[in-house]
């Protein structure tokens, strides 16, 4: 039997439930693959046709998703506190209705004022219908110690997200515009993902019920392990690792077309090698889930920070040939889908396997302000010079100090910590 198969099996048995959870990492997954594609993938292709139609510009339009990623960002920490406490499935659930009704609502706006109201309202939202949520659900259901098996397949389908919805919504705007193409999206979130979160995540079947003792109190016990990990270097450590991964992701996540056009590919070439990322995560997780399921997350994280900045090196320094530029991205869309299993799963392997929700919201808060400025501290650094040279060699730094920090986090994690649960 091998080692994935013997952790299934333990993820089916969350410590004296009876409760497998398979059902509900099924419900999350089609969730996250709904909630990525209509609340973030979908921006760009819907915001593009509303400055065609409305004559806004670019800034306009994409500040408001600056501000919707501000307010994401603030709201980490208590809808983790939420979850923690039992409440992930009235969060969760709430969540997707109030996408589908600010959605239904943004197919109706014509004045930019309710489109920045709209879009803060939907970038708050994603702090509650994203992956941190719901790998803190998946925490609580079987323990944050077992819940490896269930964060990587939540990855997993999540990782469709984009290969699904940009040709939805394309095919939407090409044949009814952008306007019902945001009604198809609130339908959606109304009947998808509403019904996944409010039929399959359920409070009573978490594993806290079982193994929390008579005389421990569960809030005053993760109080105690947030204190505990907030006064340890390691918490830090990460925290600074993530933001710097957030903000090289998302600058070239937002730049990565204009940046390869300028290298001198053509644009055949480009979208080629950008739709080899996807597949690229996915393949990337399903490796790691097959062969690395005995390996640690720390020793996983270790080697995949070490491939960021030498992507964006040959990006920067290597020659412009459409096979070179593939292969970055293709070790870039496997490098990426590997860290996002290990970044949801730093806090129990390196932290405290007690308040995931919390701890991981602390963690996420500064990572979600990089990544509402990364896109425009990246577009201030073209306009300076006119090249994307700067901003390749800017992303390559963030890299590199995330490479430092998480390689400092993972040796200072080795001794456990005092008081850690």
């Amino acid at each position: 039997m091998s080692n994935t198969d013997v952790e299934m099996q333990d993820l089916s048995r969350p410590s004296g439930s009876t409760q497998s959870p398979y059902a509900l990492i099924t419900a999350l997954g089609i969730g996250q693959i709904c909630a990525w594609g209509s609340l973030y993938y979908s921006f760009p292709l819907i915001a593009e046709a509303m400055m065609a139609e409305l004559g806004w510009s670019k800034t306009d339009v994409y500040g408001a998703a600056t501000i919707g990623l501000v307010i994401a960002g603030f709201l980490a920490y208590p809808v983790g506190v939420a979850v923690d406490k039992g409440h992930g499935r009235m969060l969760m659930g709430g969540a997707s209705l109030m996408a589908a009704v600010l959605l239904a609502l943004w197919s109706q706006v014509d004045s930019l004022i309710g489109f920045y109201l709209l879009i803060a309202g939907i970038g708050g939202l994603q702090a509650a219908a994203l992956y941190e949520p719901a790998f803190a659900v998946i925490a609580r259901r079987v323990g944050a110690g077992r819940a490896r098996a269930g964060i990587t397949a939540i990855t997993l389908w999540g990782g469709f997200a984009s290969t699904v919805f940009i040709p939805l919504v394309q095919f939407l705007l090409d044949h009814w515009g952008w306007r019902e193409a945001l009604l198809v999206l609130a339908l959606i979130n109304g009947l998808v993902c509403a019904v996944a979160h409010f039929g399959f995540i359920r409070s009573e079947k978490d594993a806290v019920h079982f193994n929390q003792s008579h005389h421990e109190s569960p809030l005053a016990t993760d109080k105690q392990a947030v204190r505990a990990a907030f006064h340890t270097p390691v918490f830090w450590l990460l925290m600074l690792a993530l933001t710097a991964y957030a903000g090289a992701f998302t600058a070239f996540t937002f730049h990565m077309y204009p940046l390869l056009l300028e290298g001198g590919l053509s644009t055949s070439n480009v979208v080629w090698a950008i739709a080899t990322i996807g597949p690229a995560q996915v393949a990337g997780r399903v490796l790691i889930s097959i062969f690395g399921s005995g390996t640690s997350m720390r020793r996983i994280g270790t080697f995949v920070v070490a491939v960021f900045p030498l992507v964006f090196i040959v990006l920067a320094i290597g020659p412009s040939s459409m096979w070179v530029i593939t292969a970055a991205c293709v070790v870039y869309g496997a490098s990426n889908g590997i860290f996002t299993i290990v970044r949801g799963l730093v806090v129990p392997e390196m932290l405290s396997r007690r308040a995931y929700g919390a701890i991981n919201g602390l963690l996420t808060f500064p990572s979600t302000l990089a990544r509402a400025v990364a896109p425009l501290v990246a577009a201030w650094l073209w306009s300076r010079t006119m090249s994307y040279d700067v901003v390749v060699w800017s992303i390559a730094a963030c890299a590199a100090l995330l490479t430092l920090s998480f390689w400092l986090a993972a040796w200072a994690s080795r001794v456990k910590l005092p008081h850690s649960p």
